[in-house]
This record gives structure tokens, C-alpha cells and sequence, in this order.
């Protein structure tokens, strides 16, 4: 569907309107894999359930982990980390999260299992975690191409007690390695080479502590043993998605306030909201919280000074090359931009219509109709590219402008 934009830039009418955003995606997906890791039963509340999480728990089912939904709420059965299939077939589709997590966990298992995945996955990175995994002892079978998806992993019931992880092109290698590596039942040693930011490391550590594993960082990288303990937890609303209302405030003058956002948040994108309180252009690394690029370069036109992101190189290989989408779009919009090889300079402009081309990417979709909030004729192209993680955005958006409005 295409979703034509309404531009309320002083049509808005003072009012505080509050807005619920689904249970953080990420946190999500630590928690599935952990609770099915577990000896026992385990309940997510507040679970999100966007594409990418659906087709998580639709992984976790095919190896034989049971479950029961009732609305956000989500009750694991664990498995004691092996899956009660030895083979199975998985499609992991085009969610980045399953795709890292899911062969980790079975590296460590005894079982034979087929992964496939979506085209768009096919082409972001995922070899140096196969690298990692193959020194765990798991062995692999690749039909089309070395080191990429598609591909069959037989685990092993012995691990390799030392393991190197290469990060540099994504931290989801090194969180796929510690959550599963209690499955190992002894001590495993992951030496850390290259760097990607903490905070979803962070996240992970933290997420793996409320189950009861504590891991010990050492100077090398990080030392994994224990057990997981089933519990109920609480799933963070997702930041990330809050993050496109917060942006709305900034460019509309406007009052939105999102449900169960706290400052302290353990998630990175957290620094965004911050950041927007005294942003009025300037140069900024968004390393650490590099999924709120688009969202920032799509309100940039608006802003009194010329913005200039950096340190945003390694999102070129997420579902799309973002840097080269957020480059096309303002350019469409007759934004001037400068591309640069780790991000891109964006100057104060009046955005002219355009359709925006998604590239099938869900934050381009849902960060470019921020832009059209206040200028005309926007239209986001294939917006229900939205579903991978936030499938109500643009009915939350508009039900948000019409309370703004009326």
C-alpha cells in the first residue's frame, strides 16, 4: 500500500496526546531464546509481535519448544537447552535477530537442522559468526555460497571451550554466542575482536543476568557459564519505535508522550530522545544508536543547522544500504545532502513532494513519513514494510495526527 502523508505543521492543537508502542523487539527475542534455554516454564509480558519476532517464535515451535500466547503475554516451555527436534527445517526470513541467534543456539545442540532465509538476508552479514560457530565444533553444508545463508549445521554435544567473535560488522554475532553458551553446561572463554558499540552487548548481559546467568568480562572479551532459571519478566516498551513520536515533537512543536518509556532504559536508542532535547544541527556519531539515522536525516531538513551524521558505515549492509536510501529520498525531496562513506551531510531545506522509495525497509518507511508531517505531498511508497516491527505504525500515526488536529 502506499500511505499518503498529512502535513499538520501549524494545524496542531495543543493537546497532550499519549501514545502505547509494542514490547521492545529486541528484548523480545533475548527473552524467547533464554525462556526456551531454560529448565522450566517462563512468562514474557509485554511481548511484541511484529514480523520479525513472529517468525522467532515460529523457529522456536518448528524445533519443538512449546508455548502459549494470550495477547502481549507469552508462556515458554523451556527445553533445557536441546530442543526437543534434532532436525528441522527453519526459515528465519528476513529477521536479522533470528538469523544470528537461531545457529548459535543449535551449534551447540545435537541435532541437524536446514536454514533458509529471505533474499534480503542472504545478503547482510553473517560469516564471521559461522567462523565463530565452526570453532565451537559445529560443522556446516552451504548449497549455494561459502559462509552465507542458506545452509545446514550439525552441532556438537561437546564445545570448544574457547571461541573467537569478529564484531565489526554487527554486536548480534558476540549476543548470539553468550545467550547460548550456557547450552555448553561448562565454562566458555569468547574473545572479542573488532568493536560495534556496548549497548546491545549491554543488553544482552543484562537480559541473561535476570535469568540468573551472570557472565564475567574479562580482558580478553567475556566467560559464559551457568544455568538459566525460569521467571516472569517484563519486556521494555520498544524505544526504537517511541523514538519516531519524540521526533514528531521536535519538528511539530507537539506534545506526545509514549507509555512506559523511563529514562534509564537499557536500550541504546534511548540516546536519541536525549539527543533531540537541545538538537538544532551540528555533527553527530550515531554508532551506538545507529537504527535512529534515518529517523534524525528524515526531520534534518527541518532543523536551523546543517546536520552532519557520522560513524554510520555498517548500516549499508542492513535490509537495505540506509545511507544510499536516505540520500535518494532527500535528494527526491529536493533536500540537498552530501553521501559520505560513513554517512551523510544534510542542509536546512523546504522538502518538495515526492514518493519515497522503501527499498523494503521498515525504517524508511516509517522515518521518511516524519518528513511529510510538515511538507506536502509526500507518499510513502510500500508502507506495510512497516510490519517487520511496529505492523500498527502508520494506523497509530494517523489516529495520533487526527487528536493533534481536531
Amino acid at each position: 500500500m502506499n500511505y499518503a502523508v498529512k502535513n499538520i505543521y501549524g494545524k496542531t492543537n495543543g493537546k497532550t496526546v499519549t501514545v502505547s508502542v509494542p514490547g521492545s523487539k529486541s528484548i523480545t527475542a533475548r527473552a524467547m531464546l533464554i525462556a526456551a534455554i531454560c529448565e522450566g516454564s517462563s512468562t514474557l509480558y509485554g511481548a511484541q509481535f511484529s514480523d520479525d519476532c513472529e517468525t522467532f517464535l515460529n523457529c522456536l515451535s518448528q524445533l519443538g519448544i512449546e508455548y502459549v500466547r494470550e495477547g502481549t503475554t507469552l508462556k515458554i516451555q523451556g527445553s533445557g537447552g536441546k530442543p526437543p527436534k534434532k532436525k528441522a527445517g527453519l526459515y528465519v526470513g528476513s529477521a536479522g535477530t533470528a538469523a544470528r541467534f537461531l545457529p548459535a543456539f543449535l551449534a551447540f545442540c545435537d541435532g541437524e537442522y536446514s536454514l533458509t532465509c529471505s533474499k534480503q538476508m542472504e545478503n547482510r552479514p553473517i560469516a564471521s559468526l559461522i567462523n565463530s560457530l565452526k570453532s565451537v565444533g559445529a560443522q556446516f553444508t552451504f548449497p549455494e555460497k561459502e559462509n552465507s545463508y542458506p545452509f545446514i549445521i550439525r552441532g556438537t554435544q561437546n564445545a570448544n571451550t574457547d571461541i573467537e567473535v569478529d564484531i565489526g560488522e554487527s554486536s548480534q554475532f558476540l549476543s548470539a554466542l553468550l545467550i547460548s553458551a550456557v547450552c555448553a553446561k561448562k565454562p566458555i572463554n569468547i574473545k572479542v575482536n573488532g568493536t560495534h558499540g556496548r549497548d546491545y552487548i549491554d543488553m544482552t548481559l543484562n537480559t541473561m543476568w535476570s535469568f540468573g546467568v551472570n557472565v564475567e568480562e574479562t580482558e580478553a572479551g567475556f566467560t559464559v557459564e551457568g544455568a538459566y532459571s525460569p521467571k516472569r519478566y517484563h519486556i521494555e516498551p520498544d524505544v526504537s519505535a517511541a523514538c519516531y513520536f519524540y521526533a514528531m515533537n521536535k519538528i511539530l512543536g507537539t506534545d506526545i508522550q509514549v507509555n512506559g518509556i523511563m529514562p534509564h532504559s537499557m536500550q541504546g536508542d534511548i540516546k536519541f530522545i536525549n539527543l533531540l532535547k537541545n538538537f538544532d544541527g551540528g555533527k553527530v556519531d550515531m554508532s551506538s544508536f545507529s537504527d535512529q539515522a534515518l529517523t534524525l536525516a528524515a526531520i534534518a531538513p527541518y532543523f536551523k543547522n546543517p546536520t552532519e551524521i557520522i560513524g554510520i558505515a555498517h548500516i549499508r549492509k542492513q535490509e537495505c544500504d540506509r545511507i544510499r536510501a536516505i540520500v535518494e529520498n532527500l535528494t527526491a525531496m529536493g533536500v540537498k545532502c552530501e553521501e559520505r562513506a560513513d554517512g551523510v551531510k544534510i542542509y536546512p531545506s523546504a522538502p518538495k513532494p515526492a514518493h519515497i522509495n522503501t527499498f523494503g525497509d521498515h525504517r524508511v518507511a516509517m522515518s521518511f513519513a516524519l518528513t511529510g508531517l510538515r511538507a506536502d505531498g509526500i507518499i510513502i511508497d510500500n508502507a506495510e514494510v512497516c510490519s517487520k516491527t511496529f505492523k500498527d505504525y502508520f494506523e497509530v500515526l494517523g489516529s495520533v495526527t487526527e487528536k493533534l488536529t481536531v
